[in-house]
């Protein structure tokens, strides 16, 4: 029995990196079933590889091995490690913030430091500049294949020593909710907030509200008007902005049929705040 493998990487698929990861794992068992999350990561970008898993990985079945490789510290004294969720899904990554998202939502049961001179490609030679394949690939896919098991990886790391990035949280006050973007729905251009929905709903917003959106970089505001608290993109004309919940119930912010990341030019990260707030004459309609 096999379990599946999902990789994510900011490798892309241009050249032969992803598919030497197939290879290795495939080396260990022919019969290994793989899966990507994505390869577009951003280079370099930790942040996103750390949300595109919240996103991801309670959505797969127990036993699941996840191997993401957002890497730039790589060949570095930068320690590997390998997460077990409260589900029993893993996930194999440098410990260089990836875990974040995951950690902070209340997924992650206990964490190993892969112990990396024992697990690894038997002709990995003399390079140290592909771990994902060398190292984090083989390793996933020996676990997936129950060839080792989780206590094998390493021994355990004290949950204080996992590097985590640094995050602001989203909070409310008599006005309404201030949160962050955490992500933008890339294909669509949508901007998605770390507010959750409840936190909406206890300053007492609800769908069919009108508010009042502020998107700000640092101190500068980007972008403020009055939209519609909306089911859904169709719930205003094309063109227009409308406030939504997304579908890990988050505040997130849309134009339909449009893309208002770009028409904004909004990123990403504690720099980007957004908030949301009571108007007057805002009930619902």
């Amino acid at each position: 029995m096999t379990e599946a493998l999902v990789l994510q990487s900011d490798f892309g698929v241009s050249d032969g990196a992803v598919s030497a990861m197939y290879g290795v794992a495939h080396s260990i068992n022919p019969e290994i079933r793989i899966f990507d999350l994505t390869h577009d990561i951003p280079p370099f970008h930790i942040w996103e590889a750390s949300y595109r898993l919240l996103q991801t990985v309670p959505y797969w079945t127990e036993q699941t091995v996840f191997v993401s490789v957002v890497d730039p510290g790589v060949g570095s004294r930068r320690k590997s490690v390998v997460a077990r969720t409260r589900t029993n899904q893993y996930i194999i990554t440098p410990d260089n913030g990836t875990l974040t998202h995951l950690w902070q939502a209340g997924y992650i049961a206990e964490v190993r430091q892969l112990d990396d001179r024992r697990h690894r490609l038997p002709r990995m030679g003399e390079s140290y500049t592909f771990h994902g394949r060398d190292i984090f690939a083989f390793t996933g896919a020996r676990l997936s294949s129950h060839v080792i098991t989780f206590e094998e990886v390493g021994p355990l790391l004290p949950t204080e020593e996992l590097v985590l990035l640094d995050r602001t949280f989203a909070s409310s006050s008599d006005n309404g909710v201030t949160g962050i973007v955490e992500i933008l729905d890339v294909r669509f251009g949508n901007v998605w907030t770390n507010i959750p929905v409840t936190l909406v709903r206890q300053v007492g917003l609800d769908i069919g509200n009108h508010v009042k959106v502020r998107v700000s970089y640092r101190d500068r505001i980007v972008y403020e008007q009055t939209l519609l608290f909306g089911h859904s993109f169709a719930d205003v004309p094309v063109g227009s902005g409308v406030v939504y919940i997304n579908s890990l119930d988050q505040i997130a912010l849309a134009l339909n049929q449009g893309s208002f990341a770009h028409a904004f030019e909004v990123g990403i990260g504690n720099d980007w705040s957004v908030s949301v707030q009571h108007i007057k004459g805002g009930d619902r309609t």
